[in-house]
């Protein structure tokens, strides 16, 4: 059985282009259900509908919440339809099995004024300082995915034109432009800061990635995650700010500012407008602000 979720992990990993918290998540929780399965003494050939069915009622008795419920759910079907192109699983009863309803959860966002503080808070007189705001400054100017983001090479920006190439999810590539404030802060770690970093590393000019951490290496997600908190604190911001949140508050803004959802879904990468119109019940309160300034009659 564990040759089969390795091969599934590879698929997804070369085939997909899936990033590593995908890999991650979705390992966990297929080693989670095919020790469920071996405790059950059932065969991957034999899982059926009623196999998924026992299973979720397992999961709902251990207190898991339907968010978590839905997400092994879409672990365990992308598993099985790579078993049935493998022809290792006939019976398709298990697509019957509907998704718990997960209530939308409403994403963090910060308001313009705590962003500028957030942007103000690194020490730009330290390299450090230099490469932080300028990460800072394109995550609230591009709204990128943090995974996206640290992928990043320095042959993917065109500073002259104000934009970079983002690989984002399923190897799908898309061009994000960049304001002028991230560009001048991008110039200035380039120029000043990255040359720095880049001597802790024996690669030197060898080394592609855009940001660097204090060894000249690539810089991880989790280091991204672990500046944005260190400054959300010095800026006296509330807790459970993430990369994240600033892409939310990239999309929020725009929409308060009249953008058209289409354009931020491009913008954002993503492929239905559903997942975007989430934005859009953020933005209620500036509705009303324009209704009742426009409105002769408001």
């Amino acid at each position: 059985m564990i040759q089969w979720l390795d091969g599934f992990l590879s698929y997804l990993q070369v085939e997909k282009n899936a990033s590593y918290h995908t890999l991650r998540n979705y390992g966990e929780d297929l080693v989670q259900f095919t020790a469920f399965l071996e405790k059950e003494t059932i065969n991957l050939t034999a899982i059926d509908y009623l196999t998924l069915r026992h299973y979720l009622a397992l999961l709902q008795e251990k207190g898991y919440d339907r968010r978590s419920i839905a997400r092994k759910l879409s672990a365990i079907r992308s598993f099985l339809r790579y078993l049935n192109r493998e022809e290792l699983l006939e019976d398709k009863t298990w697509h019957n099995v509907s998704t718990p309803r997960v209530g939308k959860k409403l994403p963090i966002f910060l308001y313009p004024e705590e962003m500028l503080r957030l942007l103000d808070a690194p020490d730009v007189q330290t390299p450090a300082g230099q490469r932080d705001a300028a990460i800072l400054e394109v995550l609230y100017a591009s709204g990128v995915r943090v995974s996206e983001l640290v992928a990043l090479n320095v042959q993917d920006l065109d500073l002259h034109l104000g934009q970079f190439i983002v690989k984002g999810k399923g190897a799908r590539e898309r061009m994000v432009p960049l304001g002028r404030f991230a560009c001048n802060a991008v110039q200035r770690y380039l120029q000043n800061a990255r040359p720095l970093l880049l001597r802790k590393n024996s690669a030197g000019e060898l080394e592609k990635a855009l940001w660097l951490n204090k060894y000249g290496t690539r810089l991880s997600d989790r280091g991204v995650r672990r500046l944005v908190e260190k400054y959300v604190r010095q800026a006296g911001l509330s807790h459970g700010i993430s990369p994240h949140s600033i892409r939310h508050t990239f999309a929020t803004h725009l929409l308060n500012a009249g953008a058209d959802l289409r354009a931020v879904q491009e913008l954002l990468g993503h492929i239905n407008l559903s997942t975007t119109q989430i934005y859009t019940h953020l933005t209620r309160e500036r509705l009303k602000e324009v209704y009742h300034d426009a409105h002769p009659r408001a």
